[in-house]
């Protein structure tokens, strides 16, 4: 890696609005060898919660681009996520397809997931369950937890397959018995949101308001560190869990003798 491109990308970042970036270009300094992928990588991981600069995310984007010059999959699919996420530029569904689409087709799993979610929602290309299914079906039977759950929201809402409350809750319950340390800073936080609802309402299953709390209470706690962690796109699960709590202890109250 040329030093003088990692200084110039680094003079022009203010150092109270990135410090763990010129931070980050500092410790790298000292490294023998280190490649675009991971640069790049490691870059993404400082001042998660702060839209990079033009010139930052250009220098990423750069890297990216060497990385799939070279056939890496993983950053064919990281850049598709980071012009989905749109952080740093305006959101681009088009070039996240692409780069997913290319990922997938060299077989990597959480592009397949990612390209799922964009049939899903129809991101810039249009909504087709049966794909998304697919998608996902691939991602689950990868071990893929977040794919699993997303073949419960298709069976809760009906989405291809018909609705079906009690094989909803039942994935969702299979989710939270499999998911591991790493899958319940992903997942765990709408899981549990659909599970308090699920015993709130009694969606597929019993009416259950202590387990409903129980529930909305661990959602609570993963979706507030989502938010924190700049996925702001989960506040409005956040606040669903924090609202479910409330209508779970109206419930019981309902119940007291």
């Amino acid at each position: 890696m040329n030093d003088e491109r990692l200084d110039h990308v680094k003079l022009s970042l203010d150092p109270e609005q990135f410090p763990e970036t010129i931070e980050y270009f500092e410790a790298i300094k000292n490294l023998d060898h280190i490649s675009s992928y991971e640069l790049a990588s490691g870059i993404l991981n400082c001042d998660r919660t702060k839209p990079m600069t033009r010139q930052l995310f250009a220098f990423v984007v750069g890297l990216y681009e060497e990385a799939i010059s070279q056939g890496d999959s993983d950053a064919m699919n990281d850049l598709g996520s980071l012009y989905y996420d749109g952080r740093g530029c305006e959101q681009n569904f088009t070039k996240a397809v692409r780069y997913y689409e290319m990922a997938a087709e060299h077989g990597h799993e959480l592009a397949q997931e990612n390209l799922g979610y964009c049939y899903y929602y129809g991101r810039n290309i249009p909504v087709d369950y049966e794909k998304a299914f697919k998608c996902f079906a691939a991602g689950a039977f990868c071990g893929r937890v977040c794919s699993l759950y997303k073949i419960g929201d298709m069976y809760r809402n009906g989405y291809y397959v018909g609705k079906n409350p009690s094989v909803a809750f039942r994935i969702y319950l299979r989710c939270s018995e499999l998911m591991d340390y790493d899958d319940k800073w992903e997942v765990a936080g709408p899981v549990f949101l659909r599970l308090g609802t699920a015993y709130l309402n009694g969606e597929g299953t019993e009416k259950d308001p202590a387990e409903a709390l129980r529930c909305f209470q661990i959602a609570e706690r993963y979706l507030y560190s989502m938010v924190m962690d700049g996925e702001a796109m989960y506040r409005k699960s956040l606040n669903a869990a924090i609202d479910g709590q409330d209508s779970a202890r109206r419930a019981l109250m309902e119940n007291l003798p």
